[in-house]
């Protein structure tokens, strides 16, 4: 069921790699974009510090007077999207629960909404003192997370061994033999029986 939300303040507020982690492709089909529902949002009372020697962000609360985070809230996310931005995110980030407001078309803020999002769990050391900069990121470094499978590697091994269809998804083994041109039907389907 699609009934989750989630706080996306890094490399997940870029579509093309939201998209590629939660269905395998940074160009979904028409339908799994209608899926979810990506709005402005600030979450208050944290700061967003740049990942030592990394691409991404991570957040700290803040005690900071007007400390916040501008991000994007996602709707629409099933259990299975949660897995999958589990797996993604790792060991250094833990899910909670916060609250947030929404972000109007001027930027003020409207509604006051719950979302899961990942907050820094290892030691504040690891953060370097900076704020991290998504136009810098979408600049200058998404070019290797939207065309680089390595960085969703863990993801791919996992859906791969969960797959219940027996490879028979798009992504899964006989969806890539039926991709492959050259290949017979009698070959393909002979694999699928």
């Amino acid at each position: 069921m699609a009934d989750r939300s989630a706080f996306f303040y890094g490399t997940l507020m870029a579509p093309q790699v939201l998209y590629r982690v939660i269905y395998g492709s940074t160009n979904p089909t028409p339908s799994q974009k209608s899926c979810l529902i990506l709005e402005p949002a600030i979450l208050p009372q944290y700061t967003r510090r740049r990942v030592r020697d990394c691409d991404y962000p991570a957040i700290v609360p803040s005690s900071e007077p007007g400390a916040c985070v501008r991000g994007t809230y996602v709707r629409g996310l099933t259990s299975d999207d949660q897995w999958r931005l589990d797996l993604f995110e790792g060991s250094q980030y833990e899910r909670i629960r916060l609250r947030l407001n929404l972000l109007d078309a001027q930027g003020n803020e409207g509604e006051e909404m719950e979302a899961e999002t990942y907050v820094w769990a290892e030691d504040i050391r690891g953060l370097e003192t900076g704020e991290w900069d998504f136009e810098e990121f979408r600049r200058e470094k998404m070019g290797r997370w939207v065309g680089n499978d390595k960085e969703y590697e863990e993801v791919d091994d996992a859906v791969e061994k969960k797959d219940p269809t027996g490879g028979r998804v798009l992504n899964g083994e006989i969806g890539e033999k039926l991709a492959v041109k050259g290949k017979s039907e009698e070959e393909v389907l002979g694999s699928a029986v």
